[in-house]
């Protein structure tokens, strides 16, 4: 089952148009854009607020509106129930929606380039109330709340300094292609049972299926009985869709959003910290650290991950930062140590002029056991030195 956004449709229907201009050199047709819906702001100031571009034609929630497909869902009388218990608590609703601004844009643009609902890009206001650092009593964590197994098994790394499952790009995209893929692989492309799914398991919503099935009955989602957190699960989330699709109706305010992903991708060539670079670089650390929730000891070295997300206003005073001469007296950049026999981390640190705490903290490491054969990264001084 593929899916197309009304926005995929237009571009379509423009090329089409296009082209029989073309042939025809008739005059050219013109495609009425949708209407911008200009939402209200928060009252009180975010410091999202200072990372917002230019204003463009269609905010991030009149793409995400161009997106949604399930519109019909919202007569069921589940949804229609989680409808009325939102709109009760539209301060909640309004504060998840603020602690989604960072992501929203750049999530719903991933949604949208695979052809998916837009709904989809919803999941994490069920899932995490689009909190990156959320944990469950269970082990799941993340904003898409995965468990450490289907983590591992989605290539969502684990180790000391980083988590993959706290990491938005890493785990968006692990989300996405986890959806799809249990989707084609059980359902025929349905990509609500493979939500079902995603939130109660493969084998339940199967067995679901198959009682279904042997009664006569549908075997759709919205008919089989399953767990009752899953049998609210696409309920929830068709509710904040409607919701999101009209704010004014339900009493909430959505703060102004631009469609343009607010975060930049930098390289990472040599260990970074973040403390010091928002130092250095004259940048909030609060956004830095922010944007980044899947580095948990606050840096970032090569042996881990490749990019480290800033601020897009800020990109290239931090492109700029990161490029500059290391110290004369610092280490080469990027130096890699292989640990020998009889080293300790003293050992090591001592021979590279630098602190235990510096060589921890660069590698990720909450104590001083190391291996024989570990790679260590000797960091960049030059951020430490200024």
């Amino acid at each position: 089952m593929t899916y197309r956004t009304t926005r995929q449709w237009t571009m379509v229907l423009a090329g089409g148009i296009a082209l029989i201009g073309a042939l025809t050199a008739a005059s050219p047709a013109l495609l009425a854009s949708p209407h911008p819906g200009a939402a209200p702001p928060m009252p009180t100031h975010h410091f999202w607020d200072d990372l917002n571009l230019d204003f463009l034609p269609g905010d991030a929630w009149e793409r995400l509106r161009d997106n949604l497909a399930w519109h019909d869902r919202r007569h069921d009388p589940r949804v229609q129930q989680w409808i009325e218990h939102y709109r009760a608590n539209p301060d909640n609703v309004a504060e998840i929606i603020e602690r989604a601004r960072p992501w929203m844009a750049w999530i719903t643009e991933q949604v949208e380039l695979r052809g998916l609902p837009g709904e989809i890009g919803l999941i994490p206001f069920i899932e995490s109330s689009y909190d990156p650092q959320a944990r469950s009593h269970r082990g799941a964590a993340g904003l898409w709340q995965f468990m450490p197994g289907t983590a591992d098994a989605l290539g969502l790394r684990r180790l000391n300094g980083y988590d993959a499952r706290l990491d938005v790009v890493a785990s968006t995209r692990a989300a996405l292609d986890y959806i799809e893929l249990q989707a084609e692989q059980w359902y025929d492309g349905d990509i609500e049972l493979s939500l079902a799914a995603y939130n109660a398991g493969a084998g339940t919503v199967n067995r679901a299926r198959h009682t279904a099935a042997s009664q006569g009955a549908p075997d759709s989602y919205w008919h089989l009985q399953l767990p009752n957190e899953t049998m609210n699960y696409l309920p929830k989330l068709n509710a904040i869709a409607a919701i999101i699709d009209d704010p004014e109706t339900y009493g909430v305010a959505l703060p102004e959003i631009d469609d343009t992903p607010a975060f930049a991708k930098v390289p990472v060539n040599a260990p970074i910290n973040l403390s010091q670079l928002a130092s250095v670089a004259g940048v909030d650390r609060e956004e830095l650290v922010a944007l980044n929730p899947g580095l948990t000891n606050g840096s970032a070295s090569p042996a881990t991950v490749d990019v480290v997300l800033v601020p897009i206003e800020q990109e290239e005073a931090i492109l700029a930062e990161l490029s500059a001469p290391a110290s004369r007296s610092a280490p080469a950049a990027g130096e890699r140590y292989l640990v020998q026999r009889g080293d300790s981390l003293s050992a090591i640190a001592s021979r590279h002029g630098i602190s235990v705490a510096e060589l921890r903290q660069h590698n990720g490491l909450s104590g001083d056991i190391i291996q024989v054969g570990q790679a260590l990264d000797i960091p960049r001084r030059s951020l430490a030195a200024r």
